[in-house]
């Protein structure tokens, strides 16, 4: 669907004072080049000022009468195909601009002709003509935009041209050209070709065909040349049965047959099968660049109906390749970056506009009121010239190239109109006659020629209408009726002026079509955008107010989504953002003062809940918040628990709050409503209301109650965690909901570990450095319900660092512990039951228990369970002093989990002897048995032996050790480990206990 506004997006216009009738034109930088019709063969030049003002900069002579004209922005070139005594030939003029300066020297030269350095001085003052000689005669010539390249059609071929900068001397650089690339296509005979980089685009008269130059792969024939497909542009796709287009010609002279229409995209279009191949003709050899074609559209048409009959002249016309550059490239153009390319073409009566890039996709499609003549696309309008009008139509360039620049803009975040926007017409212009279009920064360049006839028509309207069929078109291609031109300059107005005009006019629409008034402020909207991703912008002088328009629109978009009721309603949250307006400038807008009975749309309320439960840096005034209790009481009650506990709602009146709670309470009651309430009552200073509340579930079921809402224990303001009100008196009273709330936030993926240690140690008070002991606590406790390998590690070593730290510093926790050792061992597996031998050398330490905190005693359960990677805590127990029970204990318990017990052994045989033994009882058991007899026993023998009788500690052991060893032994194996020297009293009850269990054989 196109709809139809009578907006006013062209200004004044000036005439160009052309000498001679026009028959070409084309824009430069800041110039506009026109190539005159009549016999003596020129170029005219003006400059182009502020409001179209066209000013003579000089002319130049060509060779012939100039068929085709194009400028190239880089290299700053003319590019024209000339025909001189019915031949045809392609020219580059470069170094025109010292013509307009007075200068009357003109250099020409071939392709790649040789400079002199004698001539340097020379060159510098003069234009040179440059000669592309060509096997075939050109037909159409096209510039790439970015590098300057050129690229010919022929019949049958494209040619190449590279632009190439020659360094004469350090003073002079001039321009040459080297035909690098042939493309050969058999059958066709190209209408307009359209280049930009490795883009290349052709149509005949009804077929259309884009093609994208790859670099071909390594294992690619060294000639560089590809062959694709093996029918021509003029073999129809399906061909079936059906006789070819020869045959049928050669079968019947009287008919015309008209082929299929065909649209392929992508891959798709290979099967087009249309032959090409490339033929490199690069001088360089080494190094040459070697290419492939990919296909990505092709399209053929067949002559259609025209709403006044059958139309003679169905042809395609005004090809283009649009480039739209990325934005944070656009400073300089040397640094422009290709974002995104469109393409551009037209029949008499419908244009047609397709985005490349990963995909192909037909994006927008333009009816025109009558038969076009030629077309102009621009990254905001699409300007078609009529037999009788300018029509400017919008165009989609802009919301696909945002999408291409940015992959994720719909979200909640940033957003733009969709691309499948209906096009609409924003003028059509009355001119009588227009011919050629030219598009030139913000101005429309026009050529007018009006006949006699077409004079005479405009005073008899219904004439013109009868006549339509008959004379009326032939009396104006009769090329001796007498006819009147002028070139026109019609200045566009600015962005902001239209994008004034869009949004003025869309107020029309607001209170009856809310479709037309979105799509309207959508245009608005795409039309700021556009100039805001123009190179160009960076420089602007309108810049700020671009900026501002852009908010402004996003605004309106943003008030359009929220009042409504549209399918769309979710778009009011990013338009909202992307404006810059804060949460109470957006109330202010929307809400009405006074109207209790205001209806408020699905728009506004998604974008007030994503808005306030977000933690947001604005704190809402008292009386805001109040008029948001009332919109959520009204519209969506089942939210105003969790809103009233959100950062910007801080300012709430607690006795407002409470009363709507307890309305709703009736009909919807929670658990997160319970602790909303007693949330307020503590706000209120209500101490009775506050328990009763806190009464009304058990603890279990109200530590998940927070996770419902965790915004009730802690927030955020400007990206610091600060705990509230709630957080606070917990600590004080109920610190074991408060950590078994912690844990359930953790649990349910409402809060990480870091998030954890900053909500604790803010709530403590604690320092950078400090770890307070409700911390310790909510990681104990999060033991007894982690299953993450990763995290359960992490917690371990974060207990051990914090118990070592304590016990070394012999520090005591800030606040009594939630857990005793014991609570943990029957509670968490990560907790093990501590080793009767480290118990045993705990009691027989020269001080007492009550000198070391608790934290020994954890410390120890947790290296006795086989949870901990005892390898990646022992730098954390380095600290521990090795003297004392304390250290003695660890230093033999990490020995034992790293298997080394012969060096566990001789830590308890020189630290603590008494505990040997029954260390060995508890560790040296299945493969480890054999340590008794062949490390401990000789071990105690040898040292009872230099101790004597003044060791009892060793002779008990000993005596401990040989009676296990005679149960475990054979007597034969027993009398092998008795030492020598010993004395038989001594070990003669051993024997006899040994040779009585087992005799000896």
């Amino acid at each position: 669907m196109v709809r139809l506004y009578n907006l006013h997006p062209f200004g004044s216009q000036q005439v160009v004072p052309c000498k001679q009738e026009p028959a070409h034109f084309c824009c430069g930088q800041d110039e506009l080049f026109v190539a005159c019709a009549a016999a003596s063969c020129g170029v005219e030049v003006f400059a182009v000022r502020e409001h179209g003002r066209c000013e003579p900069l000089g002319s130049f002579a060509t060779l012939g009468a100039v068929l085709r004209m194009a400028h190239s922005r880089a290299g700053d070139y003319v590019v024209t195909i000339e025909e001189k005594n019915k031949a045809t030939f392609l020219r580059a003029y470069t170094n025109w601009r010292c013509m307009s300066s007075g200068s009357s020297r003109v250099c020409v030269r071939m392709v790649g002709h040789k400079m002199e350095e004698s001539y340097g001085e020379a060159l510098k003052e003069q234009m040179s003509i440059v000669e592309m000689p060509l096997s075939d005669p050109p037909l159409c010539v096209s510039c790439c935009p970015v590098n300057g390249n050129l690229l010919v059609g022929c019949r049958n071929k494209l040619v190449m041209f590279s632009l190439k900068y020659l360094v004469i001397n350090q003073n002079l650089t001039v321009l040459d050209f080297e035909r690098s690339l042939i493309l050969h296509i058999d059958d066709v005979i190209p209408a307009e070709v359209a280049f930009c980089t490795t883009y290349i685009a052709i149509t005949t008269e009804l077929d259309v065909l884009m093609l994208k130059l790859e670099l071909a792969k390594q294992d690619m024939e060294s000639t560089g040349q590809c062959v694709h497909g093996a029918s021509t542009l003029q073999a129809p796709v399906d061909r079936g049965d059906r006789p070819s287009a020869h045959t049928v010609q050669l079968e019947s002279e009287e008919f015309v047959f008209c082929q299929k229409p065909v649209e392929l995209l992508g891959e798709e279009s290979k099967l087009c099968e249309i032959p090409i191949v490339l033929e490199s003709t690069g001088l360089a050899t080494e190094g040459t660049e070697h290419y492939q074609v990919q296909y990505l559209l092709f399209r053929r048409f067949t002559p259609d109906q025209s709403p006044f009959g059958f139309c003679e002249e169905t042809k395609l016309h005004s090809l283009q390749l649009l480039p739209m550059y990325r934005t944070a490239h656009g400073e300089t153009e040397n640094k422009r970056e290709i974002l995104s390319l469109f393409c551009f073409f037209s029949l008499p009566h419908v244009g047609y506009l397709y985005s490349v890039g990963k995909l192909v996709e037909l994006i927008s499609t333009y009816h025109y009121s009558e038969k076009s003549e030629q077309a102009v696309l621009t990254p905001q309008f699409l300007h078609v010239i009529t037999s009788e009008n300018l029509q400017c139509f919008t165009v989609r360039c802009s919301a696909a190239a945002a999408r291409s620049e940015d992959p994720y803009i719909d979200t909640t975040v940033k957003a733009c109109p969709p691309v499948s926007l209906d096009v609409c017409t924003l003028r059509m212009q009355l001119f009588i006659g227009p011919r050629a279009i030219c598009h030139f920064k913000n101005h429309v360049i026009l050529l007018i020629k009006a006949n006699t006839e077409d004079i005479a028509e405009r005073r008899k309207p219904t004439r013109r209408m009868l006549s339509r069929k008959t004379g009326g078109i032939k009396s104006r291609k009769n090329p001796d009726s007498e006819s009147g031109w002028n070139l026109y300059i019609v200045n566009t107005v600015s962005t902001v002026q239209l994008y004034r005009e869009m949004v003025d006019y869309s107020r029309t629409y607001e209170n009856v079509k809310t479709e037309s008034c979105i799509h309207l402020l959508s245009e608005a909207h795409l039309l700021v955008r556009a100039a805001i991703m123009d190179p160009s912008f960076l420089k602007a002088d309108d810049k700020e107010e671009l900026l501002t328009a852009f908010k402004e629109s996003c605004a309106f978009l943003g008030d359009c989504y929220s009042r409504f009721d549209t399918q769309d309603y979710h778009l009011a949250l990013p338009y909202y953002r992307m404006s810059g307006l804060s949460m109470m400038e957006v109330l202010e807008r929307v809400v009405s003062q006074g109207d209790e009975k205001q209806k408020y749309e699905r728009g506004f309320m998604f974008y007030l809940t994503h808005s306030l439960n977000e933690d947001l840096n604005e704190e809402l005034s008292q009386e805001l918040t109040t008029k948001v209790i009332q919109i959520f009481y009204l519209t969506e009650p089942v939210q105003l628990p969790h809103i009233i506990c959100t950062p910007c709602m801080r300012n709430v009146c607690p006795s407002t709050a409470m009363s709507y709670l307890q309305k709703i309470e009736k009909i919807m009651p929670s658990v997160v409503l319970t602790l909303t309430k007693a949330f307020m009552a503590l706000k209120m200073g209500d101490l009775m209301m506050y328990k009763h509340e806190m009464d009304s579930h058990k603890e279990t079921i109200m530590a998940f109650g927070f996770v419902g809402q965790p915004k009730l224990l802690t927030q955020q303001k400007e990206g610091i965690v600060i705990p509230t009100e709630f957080s606070v008196h917990l600590k004080e009273t109920q610190p074991g909901l408060l950590v078994a709330a912690a844990v359930a936030l953790y649990e349910n993926s409402k809060m990480e570990l870091e998030e954890a240690d900053i909500f604790f140690k803010t709530l403590c008070n604690s320092g950078e450095n400090t770890i307070p002991q409700l911390l310790v606590d909510f990681w104990e406790a999060l033991l007894v319900v982690c299953s993450r390998e990763e995290v359960l590690q992490e917690l371990l070593l974060r207990l051990i660092c914090q118990y070592v730290w304590r016990i070394s510093k012999r520090k005591f926790p800030d606040t009594k512990p939630l857990k005793t050792t014991e609570d943990l061992i029957n509670s968490c597996n990560h907790f093990g039951l501590i080793f009767p031998w480290v118990t045993f050398i705990m009691a027989v330490g020269s001080l007492s228990d009550e000198h070391y905190p608790e934290d020994v005693s954890k410390l120890q359960s947790i290296l006795c369970s086989q949870s901990i990677s005892v390898a990646s805590a022992l730098p954390f127990l380095e600290s521990l002093s090795e003297d004392g029970n304390v250290g003695l204990a660890i230093r033999v318990l990490c020995s034992t989990r790293l298997g080394k017990y012969e060096d566990s052994l001789d830590l308890l045989l020189n630290k603590c002897p008494e505990a040997v033994v029954l260390y060995a009882q508890h560790e040296l058991k299945d493969d480890n048995q054999a340590l008794w007899w062949n490390r401990l026993l000789p071990e105690l023998y040898k040292r009872t032996r230099l101790a004597g009788d003044d060791s009892p500690v060793h002779i008990s052991s000993l005596k401990e050790a040989l009676s296990f060893v005679t149960m475990e032994l054979e007597l034969r194996d027993f009398l092998n480990v008795i030492p020598d020297d010993g004395t038989a009293a001594f070990f003669l009850p051993h024997l006899i206990h040994c040779s009585q269990r087992k005799p000896l054989t």
